[in-house]
């Protein structure tokens, strides 16, 4: 009951907001009511949101990437709306599987939890995510699960058993209310549940598990053990911030058990609202069918950045609603590099323009001089996207539109400092929405060197320093041969000129003679 009086004073509330002009109208898809609703925050201005981390036991893969960059992205979004966000992301670093690694690699069970959380940030560093605020592990909250277990117990929502504790669903009515699965056999189906004749209920969980002999354990008033899957993030939650938060977030594959689980725990313990927006990420999908490691047909991180740009990997990642499936190729992959390389092109442009001499006439195309003109339709519409669950697609696509518009802009061949000053607000708006969402952040000229070394243009890289700019030796070649190729333009050897642009791109270099200068790019 609480739950329907609670959103019911949720919507009251956003409206007096809104009319009060204190909050725009930003909605997110919630999964416990199934449909978009005006964002209020529980207190103004400021956001608690919580996300599932990785369990430690292996290196990443693309789908722990979607959840990662889906949530920094809307992080970032938050913080750029004037929020005050507090974003915790945990790292679940005991668990069977993580028993299971140490014994098959021969290491102290914290010793692989340590080598995979390092992997961890090695992979979302590059893929342009921020740490979290605070990045708690369960291991470091055993004291705080073992309260909110004894606590249960107390109230008659779990019972022990030969040493383990098991969280009574029965006892708990409104199970099923985030996923919608209310008859036995629906939570049966697809749910990790341990097979214990001992257990009262199929459905009940494990909040704490006894240990066998050699694996890892935490003294208990049940015995030693360690804490079941659940339980740590409730306690997460609650320890680090509150008993009610605004979002709680993850992969659609959380939903139930997980997040169902939590949700019974959390508000059987405090008898408060746990969460009040639940949000998911889709799958992602390979030939139609969800990647996932136990089906094999996942792909590491590693890999792919072998072969693909991390910011690359990021856009192809936003260039879909986070709600909806990805299916995952090459080809869109392959796609968004040539969506980059169509931006780094339309940016150089742009800037080439801006350190032209202003000419001696006045000119500028009508659409952007005026206060209703491209570039505040571009703000406007950007906003939009955004505040409509956070659809990254659209607004990458308002993104596109006015490099659309800056590129028909300086077809029109404008002049004048009223020109310059209108192009420059132009790509001000460009990259300050870029950065909201972490991509296009880098210059032209850092895009083609990124592009050198993930097409392997280089057969072996030699790193060097040359103006504080670390490049390949390659590079420095390119501007060598650049060089030898204007001497020869400039004695009219044409043929060798000729001969040098034709090696280049052999080797994948495209040469552009621009504004008296030539200028490079890779060829993808």
């Amino acid at each position: 009951k609480f739950s329907a009086i609670e959103s019911q004073l949720q919507e009251i509330l956003g409206n007096i907001e809104r009319l009060e002009g204190k909050e725009a109208a930003l909605k997110i898809y919630n999964t416990l009511t199934g449909k978009k609703e005006t964002f209020v925050p529980l207190y103004q201005g400021r956001i608690d949101m919580y996300v599932c981390g990785v369990t430690v036991y292996d290196v990443c893969h693309i789908g722990h990437a979607r959840s990662a960059v889906v949530f920094d992205a809307i992080r970032r979004y938050f913080r750029h709306r004037g929020y005050d966000i507090r974003f915790v992301k945990n790292f679940t670093d005991i668990d069977d599987k993580i028993i299971n690694r140490a014994a098959s690699e021969g290491l102290p069970w914290d010793k692989v939890a340590e080598k995979y959380i390092k992997k961890y940030y090695e992979d979302m560093h590059r893929l342009g995510v921020a740490d979290a605020d605070l990045e708690p592990r369960a291991t470091g909250h055993i004291k705080e699960i073992i309260e909110i277990i004894k606590g249960l117990v107390e109230k008659g929502h779990a019972y022990e058993i030969d040493g383990d504790v098991y969280f009574s669903v029965p006892s708990f009515p409104e199970y099923g209310k985030l996923s919608g699965r209310k008859k036995l056999e629906e939570m049966l189906a697809g749910a990790r549940v341990e097979v214990d004749e001992r257990k009262k209920n199929p459905m009940d969980f494990a909040l704490w598990k006894s240990s066998k002999e050699g694996e890892p354990a935490w003294d208990s008033p049940w015995g030693p053990g360690r804490p079941g899957w659940h339980i740590e993030c409730s306690a997460m939650v609650l320890k680090h911030l509150g008993q009610t938060i605004d979002i709680h977030a993850g992969g659609a594959d959380l939903i139930f058990p997980h997040h169902e689980n939590e949700i019974a725990q959390s508000e059987a313990y405090t008898e408060k609202p746990f969460v009040r927006y639940w949000m998911h990420n889709g799958f992602i999908t390979v030939n139609k069918e969800k990647m996932s490691k136990s089906l094999g047909n996942f792909f590491t991180i590693e890999e792919i950045l072998q072969r693909f740009d991390p910011e690359a990997v990021r856009l192809f990642l936003l260039q879909t609603h986070y709600r909806s499936p990805i299916e995952f190729s090459n080809e869109p992959l392959e796609e968004a590099e040539h969506t980059l390389e169509r931006f780094y092109q339309s940016l150089e442009r742009l800037d080439d323009f801006l350190m032209l001499p202003e000419g001696k006439h006045e000119s500028s195309p009508a659409g952007f001089d005026d206060e209703n003109g491209i570039i505040a339709s571009f703000k406007k519409h950007f906003v939009q996207a955004m505040d409509d669950d956070f659809n990254t697609a659209l607004a990458i696509g308002h993104i596109f539109e006015l490099i659309k518009e800056i590129n028909r802009f300086l077809d029109a061949k404008p002049a004048g400092a009223k020109a310059k000053e209108l192009m420059s607000g132009a790509k001000r708006e460009l990259l300050e929405a870029a950065g909201v969402l972490n991509v296009f952040n880098r210059t032209p000229s850092e895009w083609q060197r990124a592009l050198l070394k993930i097409k392997k243009v280089v057969a072996e890289e030699h790193a060097v320093l040359k103006e504080d700019v670390q490049i390949t030796k390659f590079e420095i070649d390119i501007e060598s041969l650049i060089a030898e190729r204007q001497k020869a333009r400039e004695s009219k050897d044409w043929a060798r000129a000729d001969a040098i642009r034709a090696d280049l791109e052999k080797r994948g270099i495209i040469l552009e003679d621009k504004q008296g200068k030539t200028a490079w790019r890779v060829k993808i």
